[in-house]
């Protein structure tokens, strides 16, 4: 039986999360129906532009994405230290980007008097928008929501356009997070639908790519900052070149289904994570099947599990591949 979301979640543990959404109905999200003979590339644009755009809005950061045929994923980061910092003020305006709020709200972000009556009923609605703007759940109705509309407005039908609840999986150390980005941009390569990174359509492994070949970082991604933690607040600690040449190389030897060799930069990545080159390997093609709910280290997901008082542990022996 599915647990409440809240009920996985456990900022303690991680601020990373994994999540997955699956179209319910036969027809495509993106790419040729077979079935009506139409094809629906356009809506990937509309899933990834949408994704971009509430990164400008939530306390959460996209570290990777992909917009597959049927289904997309996202990895991301809940900024918990970003929303708490926000001054009420910025909290309406953030909220009001994506919902109208209420004419108390609106009044409050347009500068005006608010009755003394009213301040416990504004500090009320202020508290609500800041725990939404760092909630997983609200990202992806956000991101889900508008997409289904859309897309039921242009098969001029009524329904479910995604399934009931989309899937989310805790990243609880630094190996679990590299491990599920790299699997969520090499969908398209594992797919067979692109040969490359740079023709990943739809990934931020394209948006990384072509940055990078300006010298840069996309702007609506969560960045790449080495060993630079002292400069940067927030990121991924390991050099972005680094990581670009261990996706670029491990996409090579998927796509052509042969054993290949993993060059010396790449290897320092994976000796930081003490994952042997095998292990990486597998987890790039098969990471979605080997887990199915928290993902980390034997130890991290021990205290994951004690936290949220979780009696089992499921997929216990696939830690083994996490070094």
């Amino acid at each position: 039986m599915p647990r409440a979301r809240s009920t996985l979640i456990s900022l303690e543990d991680t601020p990373y999360y994994h999540c997955c959404s699956r179209v319910v109905r036969r027809a495509y999200l993106c790419g040729d129906d077979k079935y009506t003979g139409k094809n629906y590339d356009h809506r990937r644009g509309w899933v990834e532009a949408q994704i971009l755009k509430l990164t400008e809005v939530f306390a959460i950061d996209v570290a990777a994405y992909a917009v597959m045929s049927n289904h997309l994923h996202v990895v991301l980061y809940i900024d918990l230290e970003t929303v708490n910092n926000w001054s009420d003020r910025e909290v309406v305006v953030q909220w009001h980007m994506l919902f109208n709020g209420t004419d108390l709200t609106q009044k409050f972000a347009k500068g005006d008097v608010i009755e003394e009556c009213m301040v416990a009923t504004l500090k009320h609605l202020i508290a609500t928008y800041r725990s939404r703007l760092s909630d997983i759940s609200w990202f992806m109705r956000c991101l889900n929501e508008p997409i289904a509309r859309q897309a039921n407005y242009e098969d001029n039908c009524t329904g479910h356009f995604w399934e009931g609840r989309f899937k989310s999986q805790a990243l609880l150390d630094e190996a679990a997070v590299l491990a599920c980005m790299a699997y969520v941009e090499l969908n398209p390569i594992r797919a067979k639908i692109a040969k490359t990174p740079e023709q990943s359509d739809f990934t931020s492994l394209q948006l990384r790519v072509n940055a990078a070949l300006k010298g840069k970082q996309p702007a609506k991604l969560l960045p790449f900052i080495g060993n630079e933690t002292k400069l940067q607040s927030k990121g991924i600690n390991f050099s972005l070149q680094d990581y670009l040449t261990l996706v670029d190389e491990t996409g090579r030897i998927i796509r052509d289904d042969k054993r290949g060799a993993i060059s010396q930069s790449a290897e320092r990545v994976l000796e930081r994570l003490n994952i042997p080159s095998e292990n990486w390997l597998k987890l790039a093609r098969d990471f979605g099947k080997l887990f199915h709910g928290p993902v980390g280290s034997l130890q991290e997901l021990t205290n994951y599990c004690e936290h949220l008082e979780k009696r089992r542990r499921h997929f216990t022996s696939s830690c083994q591949y996490l070094g």
